[in-house]
């Protein structure tokens, strides 16, 4: 592959510390920790992976971390969506060109209503862990182990005793499912999903489908201008930089949360620095982007104690449990020199909870001079029990997050910098509502996450046809209804 270096990201005024290295968390308290009960196998394992080729390049992640610096600025919008947890099953044609299909049409309707370019990260090729609130669960009257995703052990409650084996296992799934992203991106698969060929029928409000239709209209009006007159390349005309150029040659970066710390050290290595080849850094290189969940944040902790010393751009969920101080350390410790979009806070409230929390947030923040990529997530804090008995999420509460999350940041002269959604790009039911009025008593249809519930195809593009009515509006265009 080759890199394409637009804006160099200023080098580390400071050097990780001395006392860190990728093992320096074994001296910290783990939180969502697996007892594995071969240690020696476990030890075996993690040993191959250590001798295994990287997944991701550094010069890779220093062009996301460039990206992610001009979200911070408001240069660009950020994109980031994937499965709740990944299964080793989602390793296959299908259900990855899905979730590139609905990854691409979101960020084109983003694009076209920010005008400014969106930085897309799949949660992918590597979300197979997950965190519980619980190590046990209770099956037909019998505790057993709880489900903590494919690369620990299986769904099946026979299945449970945590498996070395499977981190060998999400190391390959990963590795596979990157390696046919990199090929159909380079074949053009992106090119393939024009506006043009996008079906709407599944609007069932007229009104909404005409206002979606109109930005579909506007968006093909747009690229067959730009082939006319030369500036779509792949037209043979010459290179353009407009955010809207092509199609065909585009970014998707993966990107998981980093909870099992034995298998993330494993694909650390120390490795000549792009930007300053006399240098050499440690890079996470079994994925671009690692975020810190929101059970595993503490600044004492293990978690935290690893971040601080990759040089992979990071992210940090956000929740009514964060004091605002704390956001503070918990910055100045993953992020010592304030190197802008180095890490990307993603906010997850509820919808009820946002005015609490949010703007002590942003203060503290902006008192504290770091420049950070904001993110919402109206996904995790508005998670319901249905009539059906399963899990769910609403519509209405999710765009009410966000809507107000773009508010209040507005009101505190801040920058909301992109979003953060569970999200799949099959026809699944699981959450309620949307322009195809999915409802509670259709869930069972086909309710397929083994964790948390996803937006599904429809529902994520009515996300971003929301969010770039937003954007048009905010550009100076009347007669368009706000989120």
């Amino acid at each position: 592959m080759t890199f394409r270096v637009d804006t160099p990201v200023l080098p580390s005024t400071l050097v990780a510390a001395q006392d860190w290295s990728p093992s320096s968390w074994t001296s910290k308290p783990v939180l969502q920790d697996v007892d594995y009960p071969d240690q020696a196998h476990l030890n075996k394992v993690l040993e191959k992976i250590g001798r295994l080729p990287p997944m991701v390049a550094p010069g890779e992640i220093h062009r996301l971390r460039q990206q992610l610096a001009d979200v911070a600025q408001g240069k660009a919008f950020l994109l980031q969506g994937g499965d709740c947890a990944e299964l080793f099953d989602y390793c296959s044609q299908g259900p990855i060109e899905a979730k590139l299909k609905v990854l691409l049409q979101m960020s084109l309707v983003l694009v076209w209503g920010a005008r400014m370019p969106v930085v897309r990260i799949a949660r992918m090729a590597g979300q197979y862990a997950k965190p519980r609130s619980k190590p046990t669960e209770m099956h037909e009257g019998q505790e057993i182990l709880s489900y903590r995703g494919d690369n620990v052990n299986g769904y099946d409650p026979a299945d449970r005793a945590p498996d070395p084996e499977r981190l060998l296992g999400a190391y390959f799934h990963s590795a596979a499912t990157m390696n046919y992203v990199r090929s159909i991106l380079a074949e053009g698969f992106a090119d393939l999903h024009h506006p043009s060929n996008w079906n709407l029928h599944h609007v069932k409000s007229s009104h909404l489908r005409q206002e979606y239709q109109t930005i579909v209209d506007r968006l093909t009006d747009a690229l067959d201008f730009m082939k006319t007159i030369g500036a779509d390349p792949n037209a043979g005309g010459a290179k353009s930089a407009s955010p809207l150029s092509s199609l065909s040659t585009v970014d998707i970066f993966t990107s998981h949360e980093g909870l099992l710390l034995e298998y993330e050290q494993a694909l650390t290595r120390k490795m000549v620095d792009p930007v300053n080849p006399s240098q050499q850094k440690y890079y996470n290189v079994g994925t671009h982007f690692l975020w810190i969940g929101d059970r595993t944040r503490q600044l004492n902790g293990a978690h935290v104690e690893y971040f601080r010393g990759i040089e992979n751009p990071i992210g940090v969920k956000c929740g009514p449990s964060m004091k605002p101080d704390e956001l503070v350390a918990l910055l100045d410790i993953l992020n010592a020199d304030k190197q802008i979009g180095k890490v990307t806070l993603i906010t997850r409230y509820g919808a009820d909870q946002v005015d609490k929390y949010l703007p002590g947030h942003i203060k503290a923040v902006q008192e504290s001079g770091h420049v950070v990529v904001w993110a919402c997530d109206p996904m995790h804090g508005n998670t319901k029990q249905s009539v059906s008995g399963v899990k769910t999420r609403h519509l209405i509460d999710i765009t009410r997050e966000l809507s107000q999350a773009i508010r209040i940041h507005k009101q505190y002269n801040s920058h909301l910098g992109g979003v953060h959604f569970e999200l799949t790009g099959d026809r699944v039911t699981e959450c309620v509502g949307g322009s195809m009025e999915l409802l509670d008593a259709e869930l069972l249809d086909r309710y397929e996450t083994h964790c948390d519930p996803r937006l599904n195809y429809e529902q994520a593009l009515d996300m971003a046809f929301l969010i770039a009515k937003y954007q048009e509006k905010q550009r100076g265009f009347s007669g368009v209804m706000s989120l």
